[in-house]
């Protein structure tokens, strides 16, 4: 088992998650995290920390195509260590649905 961050986190990108990674397996894109599924330790303390709700044990229902796209960019995103602000209007797209499609970006961010 792996967690693994969903679309939720596009255009929010909290941060909350990577202060508690105890092995640092957490990569910054543009505007989204992704976990790298294999060096996550399954330890699960990410999860609750997600204000957004917006990571997963890959063992649910269809995560599939999350784990796929979080090794893709975890191995070409820089790693992100420590919190920073979440992206500006994260607030309206919280919950929004369709946010893959609408707001990925395949840039990667500026690490930690």
């Amino acid at each position: 088992m792996t967690y693994v961050v969903l679309d939720n986190c596009i255009a929010c990108k909290y941060t909350d998650c990577v202060e508690v990674c105890p092995v640092d397996c957490f990569y910054e894109g543009e505007n989204m995290l992704v976990i790298h599924p294999d060096e996550c330790i399954d330890c699960g303390v990410c999860e609750p920390e997600c204000p957004a709700d917006a990571i997963r044990p890959d063992t649910e229902p269809d995560m599939e195509k999350w784990v796929e796209l979080n090794r893709k960019y975890a191995e070409v995103w820089p790693v992100i260590l420590e919190k920073k602000d979440p992206m500006p209007g994260y607030e309206e797209r919280d919950g929004e649905s369709g946010k893959l499609e609408k707001y990925f970006s395949e840039a990667p961010g500026e690490g930690s």
